[in-house]
């Protein structure tokens, strides 16, 4: 008996663990005894070794047995699945004559023994017993989903390139999409399927490997280096997606840190939630957008201790924007870093579209910056641009990064085109921030209860979780619209909404039909408007006084047009196209041209904006 071996599984017995080594070495019989007629998992494996051994086998009986590392050479192996309990499986034992000189003594030593259920043993006759319900759990746990109204549904929507923002159905009715993160419609402008479309037919489809086996093309590297000039970093890192991202580089960053605490805002999207989780570093969690809370969470650390604020710049559910100059000065205070997840912001806001803190002046001001190739750029990746040795650190630590197949080239090359498009064109931009205040503005009148924000998200609150879903389900049915309900846990319970995404595409027509639906519907079904969540004392921002209303971060004025020229010559570019259908054929051109996706009825509409 190799009793080295025998120790080492019985520390995880809950019969065994409290028993010396030097008391089963003196009592091994009493010990078999004990576990032939009390041990949940031993009884049963000996009982099938008991019978193994008066048998005769055949040698292809053998062969059928799989062999286990914990299992002695020679000895058969029993399979035993670990139990809820937490057993692990038995340890097979010669057979002997038992003698129990002290059984007593032992059972008093280990003490009462604990009841559980057998979970299920193969032998290599192939005899079981009834084991874990694996499928009744799964049901058991959508149950759970189903009946807090958490249950996510996916619609089968298919976004047609040529009809932006339209697409069909699984059915095949045409429907307008009003909640894609595809903002800007950069999926398909046509400089960048064009370029997707030449690097397919020269490089294929597939990557080929990791990025350092045979998936480190020239594509990846320009386009990292692309992203390191948009943020002002010395490098960038290009992962498969923005959660990858924000998991990988907080987990590794966070667990590499001597003693890392991590500050995280309350409505940090779950990606950074998981990183924090993945690093094992102390966490302190602030509320939302609340400077004075996190100061007094800096103060109660030590300014020695590392330390790495996590933040985003626009919330996507709320549409609400961090303070970002003000953290980052708490971040220089206290001696702590800075992570700036700039996902529902790059591309759409900024000179050349670097994000809010680009707008704001401040990129030199935060460490990390983390964005998505996959919303306003409208291809898929996710990146980091910070130092160059924090960036080769997460390259060499982050198993996201290195143990997983590298983007498409395809996809690279549309990502950089993209962002290169964007650098210079301000069109998308200002067709984006055009609609979205007038939406808003057009819902605020009709008193159709919208979360106060100054992004490009508008909010539609409605505060259940099972009208939100029907809502949804009648707009897609009845108007052809799709907007997608957000339930817990992406938001509170109490605070379900539909989250509406203007972009450059949702011209004067489609948002005239989107307002006369949800009109319709309110008055219907009798739903809560912004008068009667005041009347309520508010929720989530709605119906609460202020002083003034909530300005847009970004105003029309601001937002600048081919990079060279300003609103006043977008102004001019419009006014002098007004006549001759050879000038609307003129107009439409220069906008594909530009990238826009600008319909001739605008043209009224932004003039009279700017007047």
């Amino acid at each position: 008996m190799d009793f080295a071996k025998v120790s080492s599984y019985v520390r995880s017995c809950p019969f065994l663990a409290k028993t010396p080594v030097t008391t089963m070495r003196n009592n091994l019989p009493a010990i078999k005894s004990l576990a032939a007629t009390r041990c949940p998992v031993m009884s049963v494996a000996m009982s099938v070794q008991s019978a193994r051994s008066i048998s005769t086998s055949s040698p292809h009986q053998h062969a059928a047995v799989a062999s286990h590392d914990h299992v002695a050479k020679g000895q058969p192996a029993i399979h035993v699945k670990k139990s809820h309990h937490g057993v692990d499986p038995a340890i097979v034992m010669p057979q002997q004559t038992v003698r129990q000189p002290q059984l007593d003594k032992v059972l008093h030593k280990v003490g009462p023994v604990q009841s559980a259920k057998h979970e299920e043993v193969h032998s290599a006759a192939g005899h079981s017993s009834k084991g874990f319900d694996y499928e009744s759990f799964y049901t058991e746990e959508l149950e759970k989903k189903h009946k807090d109204k958490s249950y996510r549904y996916f619609n089968n929507i298919n976004r047609l390139a040529q009809a932006f923002p339209t697409a069909h159905t699984g059915n095949g009715d045409h429907v307008t999409v009003w909640c894609s993160n595809d903002y800007l419609g950069m999926s398909k402008q046509p400089l960048v399927v064009d370029t997707m479309k030449m690097t397919l037919d020269k490089y294929g489809a597939g990557a080929g490997g990791t990025r350092n086996i045979a998936g480190n093309a020239q594509l990846h590297l320009s386009l990292e280096r692309e992203l390191a000039s948009l943020h002002g970093k010395d490098n960038a890192l290009v992962f498969s997606s923005c959660f990858v991202a924000n998991d990988a580089t907080i987990s590794t960053l966070a667990g590499k840190l001597p003693g890392c605490v991590i500050f995280s805002d309350s409505s940090n999207h779950a990606s950074m939630i998981q990183g924090i989780r993945h690093s094992g570093a102390a966490k302190k969690i602030f509320r939302h957008n609340d400077l004075a809370h996190l100061e007094s969470l800096l103060q109660e650390v030590d300014i020695n201790t590392p330390k790495l604020i996590a933040f985003e710049s626009v919330y996507s559910m709320c549409g609400s924007i961090g303070p970002i100059k003000e953290i980052a000065a708490l971040a220089r205070k206290y001696n702590a870093i800075t992570f700036l997840d700039e996902v529902h912001a790059v591309g759409m806001y900024g000179q050349t579209g670097a994000g809010v803190a680009e707008h704001l002046d401040v990129m030199s001001e935060i460490d990390i910056i983390t964005g998505t190739l996959g919303k306003a750029y409208g291809v898929v990746g996710g990146y980091i641009a910070a130092s160059a040795k924090l960036v080769d650190m997460i390259r060499s630590y982050a198993p996201g990064f290195i143990f997983t197949t590298s983007l498409p080239p395809t996809i690279v090359a549309g990502a950089l085109a993209s962002i290169q498009h964007l650098k210079v064109s301000q069109v998308e931009r200002f067709g984006q921030q055009f609609h979205t205040a007038q939406l808003k503005n057009v819902l605020a009148d009709v008193n159709i209860p919208v979360v106060p924000n100054p992004s490009h998200i508008v909010p539609v609150l409605i505060g259940d979780a099972e009208t939100a879903k029907s809502v949804s389900d009648e707009l897609l049915s009845r108007y052809k619209i799709y907007v997608q309900s957000i339930n817990y846990p992406t938001v509170s319970k109490g605070e379900e909404r539909l989250r509406i995404t203007p972009t450059p595409g949702h011209t004067e027509a489609y948002m005239d039909r989107l307002v006369s639906a949800l009109c319709t519907i309110w008055k219907e079904r009798g739903l809560r408007t912004e008068k009667d969540w005041e009347a309520e004392g508010g929720r989530a921002g709605v119906g609460i006084a202020r002083d003034e209303p909530v300005k847009q971060l970004v105003p029309l004025e601001g937002v600048q047009f081919g990079g060279a020229r300003g609103y006043d010559e977008l102004r001019s570019f419009y006014e002098g196209l007004e006549s001759g259908a050879a000038a609307v054929a003129d107009r439409n051109a220069a906008m594909e041209a530009a990238g826009g996706f600008f319909q001739p009825s605008l043209t009224d509409r932004m003039v009279s904006a700017s007047a």
